[in-house]
């Protein structure tokens, strides 16, 4: 679900254009176009902004190239996860003692869909989130960001109990046969391929925690959802890319950064046959 956070800018990172230039926002709107982002479509992109180059105007110019390329009637979703807000008993990287585990959860701020930042996520994600008129979805662990009209119809009613399932922003992009883009990161940071796993027969359970607002205070509230597990999505987008045409994977550069475009639609269809099978073996 997360992707690495971004370092310092530094001179390794120019990876300028083949003519020597730095990106630009209309240099990579003309790329996202050439990759086949379609005007007016719902597009959940998933990104990291090293793997780009160096764009003059920095991650607003990606943003706005994203915007350029989507149109005024297009609706640019990103990832804007809080996975630290989670039951420190489970916690790896690294694990806290036990005897902390009841302060985290009665101390820690509770999710505010207005000043909580992403983490994990990457810049862009983070723009996206305070950019004018954006909205965010009210999950205290997998929010989503959304800049364009139909970013209400994507976010509003984000259940605690279903994180990216059915009634989750997933699904509803999965409604509007949304686009997914891949900027400069793998099949391991597609977040709508977890909607297969809500699919799938029997898929598997586990308990999960956050601290929340309930009626004006923080609260440690607990709910069962499924267990997610992105640990095969780069085998499975290996044989998404390879199933031809039908999968609908588009492979091109933007920037310096390799870029994936695909239907959501046909790759959350392709996965859920995928699990079933290889899961199941």
């Amino acid at each position: 679900m997360a992707e690495p956070a971004e370092p310092s800018p530094g001179r390794s990172r120019l990876m300028p254009r083949a003519d020597g230039m730095p990106h630009t926002r209309a240099s990579l709107s003309a790329e996202l176009t050439a990759l086949g982002v379609r005007p007016g479509s719902a597009l959940v992109m998933h990104s990291s902004l090293k793997a780009i180059g160096w764009v003059a105007g920095g991650p607003v110019a990606v943003v706005l190239a994203l915007l350029d390329a989507l149109g005024p009637d297009g609706t640019l979703v990103v990832p804007t996860h809080t996975p630290d807000n989670s039951d420190p008993a489970h916690w790896q990287h690294p694990p806290v003692p036990e005897s902390w585990w009841p302060v985290i959860r009665s101390q820690s701020p509770p999710f505010d869909p207005a000043i909580t930042p992403s983490r994990w996520m990457g810049a862009l994600p983070e723009i996206v989130r305070t950019w004018p008129g954006a909205r965010r979805s009210n999950h205290p662990q997998v929010s989503f960001a959304a800049v364009g009209p139909a970013s209400a119809d994507i976010l509003d009613g984000h259940r605690l109990d279903d994180m990216l399932g059915e009634t989750s922003p997933v699904g509803r992009l999965y409604a509007l046969d949304a686009d997914v883009l891949l900027l400069g990161v793998g099949h391991g940071s597609n977040t709508s391929l977890h909607l297969a796993e809500y699919r799938v027969a029997r898929p598997r359970r586990a308990d999960a925690g956050a601290v929340v607002l309930v009626d004006g205070r923080p609260t440690w509230t607990m709910w069962n959802d499924v267990d997610l597990d992105e640990g095969d999505f780069e085998t499975l987008g290996v044989d998404l890319e390879a199933a031809g045409p039908d999968s609908r994977v588009t492979l091109g550069q933007v920037g310096a950064a390799t870029a994936r475009l695909m239907r959501q639609r046909a790759a959350v269809d392709f996965a859920v046959g995928w699990l079933d099978t290889h899961r199941r073996a």
